[in-house]
């Protein structure tokens, strides 16, 4: 006999406020944040412009249920000018084919995991990948020690099932089975941090494309359209391993660390920008040299040699991403909007240096003092950076 397939769109509105992906919720409603206002906007938010301008452009063969066509998608990634004359801002500064590998892989029945160092953009892909293929990156699942079965399969609203049973009225869905029944995009973020039982739940979503209901004696079956994105970090490798199962379900794309001093300096000025303005801090184009003053620091910490080649050092416990110096740069622009004169200098800098580099209290601070006496001290240009590590770490 075949198993019945449960309908969710009645029980979608139900359940859309106590799961992660209630896109809605967030952007309507009484007393909802106008999303002019939200200090961080979801993707199709920040870009809806960008993304309603390719929509227009876009004539090339879409998959179901995508907004844009895979070439457009991509576009919206990497940036690029359009025919009327909108420039597409990049969301991503890497390798083209990544890129387009991981926008193709959403385009079949394998799922997308990325794979990389943290740091490394994997979160900030996902989301916008989600934003550009399905217009709504907030069918999303994070990942903790503590993440239950149901945040990936669904749930139930007590009060109902205490009164009337186990009921499709009763169940409320996970944004992953929210996303396989309206042909969406859905997001696990930290797979690798799920204990190893839930993350196998993904198992038979991904391979048969059906979630099984036991207890209504129903399954849901994924429409055209669907698909997930998981992200994982290597460094939480031997955390919660993926079962050889669950990873022969997922394409993998590892997302590398910025190849060039440039790209990183590119991408970290970018960023750190779009968050001055969310912020009202000041301007980042005037900070140019001070960003590329962190940038060389983590690079060379993080390579385990100075930029030239030349002395070996020793590298730190932490990860010194980029993402880790955007951080460090924005706290110094803080730093200077409110307690300087609005110009970013070596001394707003320096503290957040010291915290990246100097996780371990022991080691790293040997480390990092090792560094300023036989790099930093002796390099022409930086005795104000210099002087400020010093006074800090001191």
């Amino acid at each position: 006999m075949t198993t019945p397939a449960i309908d969710l769109a009645a029980t979608s509105e139900a359940g859309t406020a106590t799961t992660s992906g209630a896109h809605a919720a967030t952007t309507s409603g009484a007393g909802a944040a106008d999303v002019s206002e939200a200090l961080r906007p979801h993707a199709e938010d920040a870009f809806a412009q960008e993304l309603k301008a390719l929509a227009a452009a876009d004539d090339r063969p879409r998959p179901a249920r995508w907004r844009l066509s895979p070439w457009a998608v991509a576009t919206y990634l990497l940036g690029g000018a359009l025919p009327d004359g909108t420039v597409i801002t990049p969301k991503y500064v890497g390798p083209r084919r990544i890129v387009e590998v991981a926008v193709t892989t959403l385009a079949t029945d394998r799922a997308l995991l990325l794979l990389g160092v943290p740091g490394t953009a994997k979160t900030w892909v996902s989301e916008h990948l989600a934003a550009a293929v399905s217009g709504d990156s907030t069918l999303l699942v994070q990942g903790t020690a503590g993440t239950p079965e149901e945040a990936i399969r669904y749930g139930w609203n007590y009060a109902q099932l205490l009164a009337h049973g186990p009921s499709r009225d009763a169940l409320v869905p996970s944004p992953v089975m929210r996303a396989m029944t309206e042909g969406m995009t859905a997001r696990v973020e930290e797979l690798t941090r799920i204990p190893a039982d839930v993350q196998d739940s993904l198992i038979t979503i991904l391979s048969e494309k059906t979630l099984p209901i036991p207890e209504l004696g129903q399954e849901c079956q994924a429409v055209s359209g669907f698909n997930l994105i998981a992200t994982a970090n290597d460094r939480d490798r031997g955390v919660n391993d993926l079962s050889s199962a669950l990873r022969r379900r997922f394409n993998t794309v590892v997302l590398p660390l910025p190849a060039t001093p440039e790209a990183e300096v590119d991408i970290v000025s970018r960023r750190v920008d779009q968050l001055g303005r969310s912020l009202d801090l000041p301007g980042g184009a005037d900070a140019i040299d001070e960003i590329r003053r962190v940038v060389t620091v983590f690079r060379e910490l993080r390579s385990g040699v100075t930029a030239d080649g030349r002395t070996k050092l020793k590298s730190p416990s932490g990860t010194l991403s980029t993402a880790e110096a955007i951080s460090v740069v924005t706290n110094g622009l803080a730093l200077a909007a409110h307690f300087g004169d609005g110009v970013l200098r070596s001394g707003d800098v320096a503290a957040g240096i010291l915290g990246a580099v100097v996780r371990d209290p022991a080691a790293d601070r040997v480390i990092w003092q090792e560094y300023l006496e036989t790099v930093v001290r002796e390099r022409d240009g930086w005795k104000d950076f210099y002087r400020a590590c010093r006074e800090v770490t001191a």
